[in-house]
């Protein structure tokens, strides 16, 4: 008789989950790090309240990309580009590139922005404290644009655009897009207080 070993499931086929440490305690709970195979989940959690926080990280990163105009509906496509630039990542930090998604989205997470409110006819701007999913909404959104906007303008692919975005803001540099996005908007909202 053949023993059936079970194997551990790993993102991609390579990328281990349980090594990722997650530092920011408000985003632990809407990070999910639930490791699969393929990071594909059919739309199962979609019309359930807070479903997308029990969706995989990763999957929420392809599910972004899918957001542009070239990648529209091609889960695939987005599926084959954010595994390249995880190989990109894993080989130029030597790390795993989970833990960097990770560590770049805490970077881009804002922690307030600013809501408008109504006093009689007038409406002022009022800094607000944002809850953390909707932080890491608003970080894996600013990662993607910054992405698309960066391989829309030079030669460079998207896999190696996205892997550029997720090392910088890995290391809260500014010359990513979405921490410099963060930076702007909790700089307007410092502003509105």
């Amino acid at each position: 008789m053949s023993e059936i070993v079970a194997q551990k499931a790993l993102i991609f086929g390579k990328y281990d989950t349980s090594e990722v440490v997650i530092n920011d305690g408000g985003l632990a709970k809407y990070i999910d790090l639930t490791p699969t195979n393929v990071p594909h989940s059919g739309g199962k959690h979609a019309n359930r309240w807070f479903g997308k926080s029990k969706l995989s990280i990763v999957e929420r990163l392809i599910n972004n990309i899918m957001r542009t105009e070239k990648y529209t509906g091609k889960k695939m496509k987005a599926y084959k580009t954010v595994s390249r630039a995880f190989d990109i990542v894993a080989q130029k930090t030597k790390k795993n590139p989970l833990q960097v998604l990770v560590e770049g989205l805490e970077n881009a997470a804002p922690r307030e922005e600013v809501t408008r409110l109504q006093f009689g006819g007038i409406s002022v701007p009022k800094a607000v404290d944002i809850s953390p999913q909707r932080r890491l909404d608003i970080a894996l959104r600013n990662v993607c644009t910054g992405v698309v906007k960066a391989s829309s303008k030079s030669k460079k692919p998207i896999y190696e655009c996205l892997a550029d975005e997720l090392m910088l803001a890995a290391k809260g540099d500014m010359t990513s897009f979405a921490v410099a996005k963060k930076e702007e908007i909790e700089r307007v909202a410092q502003s509105a207080r």
